[in-house]
């Protein structure tokens, strides 16, 4: 068979509230972003594997609240004033862990948020205590703050995470491609967004239909670097 022209084009990621799915994976998380819910100590640390919708959750959060978010490796301590004058998300925090100026500036920033009377939500892969800052005052008060963990999913979950990454592309599975998937599959999110770029990259190159004997193809293949060490946050959602 020819091969056929295929074109790289992003996937557009949904991350309104109606696109997160809730499980028992992310209940807890989920209940802790309600608008009527305060935070005890005025901070959320929202932690859980690549893919788990950390991401997504923080969107949402932002999108109740007004919060402005950022990465940790992008803050820059002339931005403090600012930001603390409402509530703020820093995304993928541990990146400032081994460099003294960046965890000093973070540590600014969560005093300020807070003496302001704002909230301000941390997010990061492992547990708090596994961060490794290095500048004490940081971690203690990184720890102290209320924690909210995504866990790994559950087929359901799995199911509706694989959904919504082909709905991101804009492309349709055959019915029985995702029960297949999730049946046969590594349990995290981060295999299950390289597998959805890896079979809609496939469907693309051969102009087939991305159908059940397509996913058995990809599975069967021997992937030695199936896992990339950067994993787009993907979110669980509902369609």
């Amino acid at each position: 068979m020819a091969r056929q022209l295929s074109f790289d084009l992003p996937a557009k990621t949904a991350l309104g509230r109606d696109d997160f799915f809730v499980a028992p994976s992310n209940a807890m998380a989920v209940a802790l972003l309600d608008p009527a819910f305060h935070w005890p100590s005025g901070k959320l640390v929202l932690t859980g594997p690549a893919g788990s919708g950390k991401t997504h959750l923080a969107h949402v959060w932002a999108s109740q609240s007004g919060a402005q978010i950022l990465q940790a490796r992008d803050l820059d301590d002339s931005q403090v004033p600012t930001l603390a004058q409402g509530p703020v998300v820093i995304e993928d925090a541990p990146a400032v862990a081994g460099n003294t100026e960046a965890q000093n500036t973070l540590f600014h920033l969560h005093n300020l948020v807070l003496s302001n009377g704002h909230a301000l939500m941390l997010t990061g892969r492992a547990a708090p205590n596994l961060w490794q800052l290095t500048l004490p005052d940081l971690q203690s008060r990184v720890q102290a703050a209320t924690h909210a963990e995504l866990q790994a999913p559950d087929d359901a979950l799995l199911a509706v995470v694989l959904a919504k990454l082909f709905n991101d592309r804009q492309v349709t599975p055959k019915a029985d491609v995702i029960p297949y998937l999730v049946a046969h599959m590594d349990r995290s999110f981060a295999a299950a967004a390289l597998i959805v770029e890896q079979l809609d990259n496939l469907s693309l190159s051969e102009g087939r239909t991305l159908s059940r004997p397509l996913a058995v193809r990809l599975m069967s293949q021997d992937r030695p670097d199936a896992l990339p060490e950067q994993t787009p946050d993907v979110a669980a959602a509902s369609d």
